[in-house]
């Protein structure tokens, strides 16, 4: 249920506006009433947002969410309340459950479970393929009418070159993108991190740069063909950044992702963790000069957002030697306050452009209507504090999915309320996640601040 409130004295940072100052925003039915300095709204409760960040709800392009079929590890509920107490107004959730998300049926299936969450948004991506096999082109018109947002296989590579050209030329028709799983699974096939040195160092089989690369090269050929919307997802090389700088250049619709994890741990860490499968993931990490490159493009807009690829697993999938473990980790929590003491904090990335990267920037790849506090618009608002600072302690994650090579760090820069459509979806003064606050400051005011 929706509230009129008045967030009052924090500092507001909208790329989609380009305000980035102090300012009180005002909500009434769910929707941006006024944002302006010294506002006044008589019987509205206020909200003391001094010392936070005020910014438009985050966005979220790449969710694994699991349900149907593989409901232990996470369900649209679980990942949608999740997703709120991680700052995110908006997810986008994967076509890899078991059956895929692979017609209109199954997408409206989505909608209806993301309806009675009481989290964030969830919008589904249909399957390229039908089965996801990789053979036979999915119902594409179908399913965006339906209400998906994107199409992908991902978790697997559409290895047939023609058919992922068919792909793009209906989804050009239709007006969405196609998101690539860029790995070209001959030159992968049973790696289980990055093909390096300390993939030789721990005899593990390395899954080389080049089988992302070779992948995305051929997609951006692909995009130029057909005129096609091509989104790059999880990119972590940097010559997969180079392809795609230099495929804008060029005018190709091409746009593409980095996830936290990418932006900020590298191959090394496998070694110093002794095999810890949390470390475990697809693409793998990669190396120092990756991750700056990644760096580089998000600053000068290769890399148009951040994503998570949230992909919670039970601890039975991890608890494996690490050849066999599952790959991925549970991203939707930490991804916010990786991104304020990683790059934000450090000066890697300036503030307006770390917040453009989960607003305006997946808002644009999927054609959303969010990612602004603009008068009129929908009120999806986070909070950050950037002074908070918290242990991970992944036992007490919303989300079902505790694995996460972050356990223990001590983070910066937290979201402390998620409001989706004028209504609190996560308060963190109310205890809504467990983290362990000692050391915490700030949050306190907002205790109370917003009724259920």
């Amino acid at each position: 249920m929706s509230i009129d409130l008045l967030i009052a004295g924090g500092t507001v940072v909208d790329p989609k506006s380009g305000r980035c100052g102090p300012a009180d925003v005002l909500i009434r039915g769910g929707r941006v009433e006024a944002v302006d300095v010294g506002i006044t709204a008589p019987g509205v409760r206020e909200l003391d947002a001094s010392g936070l960040v005020v910014a438009p709800g985050f966005i979220d392009l790449h969710v694994h969410l699991r349900e149907p079929g593989e409901e232990w590890k996470e369900t649209i509920a679980s990942g949608a309340r999740a997703a709120a107490a991680g700052g995110f107004c908006a997810v986008c959730c994967m076509a890899n459950t078991h059956p895929p998300i692979d017609d209109a049926a199954r997408v409206a299936f989505v909608r209806e479970r993301a309806r009675a969450a009481d989290g964030a948004r969830v919008f589904p991506v249909g399957a390229v393929s039908k089965g996801l096999a990789g053979e036979e082109l999915a119902e594409l018109g179908g399913m965006f009418a339906a209400g998906a947002v994107a199409a992908s296989d991902d978790g697997r590579p559409v290895m047939n070159a023609e058919l992922m050209r068919c792909a793009l030329e209906y989804a050009k028709m239709l007006g969405r993108p196609i998101i690539s799983h860029a790995e070209d699974l001959n030159l992968a096939a049973g790696g289980a991190m990055n093909l390096g040195e300390y993939s030789t160092r721990l005899g593990l089989r390395g899954m080389p740069a080049a089988a992302e690369e070779a992948m995305v090269a051929r997609d951006i050929m692909l995009a130029a063909m057909t005129g096609g919307h091509v989104h790059i997802a999880h990119a972590s090389t940097a010559g997969t950044v180079a392809m795609v700088r230099d495929a804008k250049r060029r005018g190709i619709r091409v746009t593409a992702e980095a996830t936290p994890h990418h932006l900020t741990l590298t191959d090394r860490l496998v070694w110093e963790t002794s095999y810890d499968t949390d470390t475990k993931m697809n693409p793998p990490l990669r190396t120092p000069a990756d991750v700056a490159a990644l760096r580089e493009g998000l600053r000068d807009g290769t890399i148009d957002c951040i994503a998570t690829d949230h992909a919670p697993h039970h601890r039975d999938d991890k608890e494996k030697e690490y050849a066999y473990a599952a790959f991925g980790i549970s991203g939707l929590e930490t991804a916010v306050p990786l991104v304020f003491t990683e790059l934000v904090e450090p000066g890697e990335i300036d503030l307006l452009r770390a917040i453009a990267a989960l607003t305006v920037g997946p808002a644009a790849v999927v054609g959303l209507e969010l990612g602004g506090i603009v008068v009129g618009g929908v009120a999806d608002i986070t909070l950050i504090d950037p002074e908070l600072e918290l242990e991970v302690r992944p036992q007490d994650f919303v989300s079902l999915g505790k694995n996460t090579p972050f356990s223990g760090r001590r983070l910066r820069g937290w979201p402390v309320m998620t409001i989706v459509n004028g209504r609190v979806a996560f308060d963190r003064a109310a205890g809504s996640t467990g983290l362990d606050r000692a050391g915490g400051a700030g949050s306190g005011r907002l205790a109370g601040a917003a009724g259920r």
